[in-house]
């Protein structure tokens, strides 16, 4: 069965989103993009995707469009203020694949409806490899007709899972950055640790693989870690953005985050030494400093 062929906007071409709009184009969708800055697109056209001027022309036809805007905020302005709402047709599916607020995903998504359009928030994990590779784990909050109206977009881009009403595929990012930040805390304390004592800790890394300690962050970050390859794929100061967002959501619905709280603090006092533009693997350099290790 072969995937129906959509028209497709992409707001937002930047490290993700020319990927992105790269791969729908190859999976035979018509793909029409917009950023802010319009010489980032340009380059897009001589793949045969139409580059506009602005927002509203890029949606204007649209089936479905794709926003990779850089915060809420921004995704209200370019939705409400900018004209890209009131230039869609009636129903056609907007879906917000930026890292934004839980409850700022809720506020649009009520806006929206009342003008007729659909919305999922649809935020990503697996950074710009997933991107270039369609390996990006996509969590997906809304109605379950919308999210199997958004399927072949996804397809596309990875894998997608429908996690509740709007709102909540926010929520569940919010909940990966928390074990993100959490456990490049924990693997960066653990090999210092080793280290201090006398340990290789190339090879405690190597050591502790395929135990109950191993992960993702593990092999690929505590590997950074031991080449002191700081060079940022996602910056520390987007992970205390992160952190700071899960901590306000959690105020919001009355929960007690104690680990995340302890977390924020030092991706913060690495950020205020100068680390926020390091990997934020980097919280292995705030965490050396701490024990006056290089």
């Amino acid at each position: 069965m072969t995937t129906p062929s959509l028209r497709i906007a992409v707001l937002g071409i930047g490290m993700m989103g020319s990927p992105m709009a790269r791969r729908l184009q190859q999976a035979g969708h018509t793909v029409h993009a917009w950023n802010r800055t319009q010489s980032k697109a340009d380059p897009l056209a001589a793949l045969g995707i139409a580059v506009h001027a602005t927002v509203a022309e890029a949606v204007r036809q649209a089936d479905i469009v794709v926003s990779l805007l850089e915060n809420g905020p921004a995704v209200e302005h370019v939705l409400f203020h900018a004209g890209a709402a009131q230039a869609m047709r009636p129903g056609t599916l907007f879906i917000d694949m930026a890292s934004i607020q839980p409850r700022e995903a809720r506020d649009h998504a009520a806006r929206l409806g009342e003008m007729g359009l659909a919305h999922l928030d649809a935020p990503v994990s697996g950074g710009t490899v997933g991107a270039e590779n369609g390996t990006l784990a996509i969590m997906a909050g809304g109605r379950a007709e919308d999210f199997a109206r958004a399927q072949p977009v996804f397809a596309a881009l990875g894998r997608a899972t429908h996690v509740g009403p709007h709102g909540s595929g926010q929520l569940t990012k919010l909940a990966n950055q928390m074990i993100v930040g959490i456990t490049i805390g924990a693997v960066a304390e653990a090999l210092l640790f080793a280290a201090k004592g006398g340990a290789d800790m190339a090879k405690v890394r190597e050591a502790i693989q395929g135990g109950f300690a191993d992960s993702r962050i593990l092999q690929l970050h505590g590997q950074r870690m031991v080449d002191r390859d700081f060079a940022p794929k996602a910056r520390m100061g987007v992970q205390l953005k992160d952190m700071r967002n899960a901590l306000g959501t959690a105020k919001e619905i009355g929960f007690d985050a104690p680990v995340t709280t302890l977390f924020e603090a030092l991706y913060a006092e690495g950020v205020e030494h100068g680390l926020g533009e390091l990997d934020h693997s980097g919280l292995f350099v705030e965490l050396a400093s701490r024990n006056a290790m290089q």
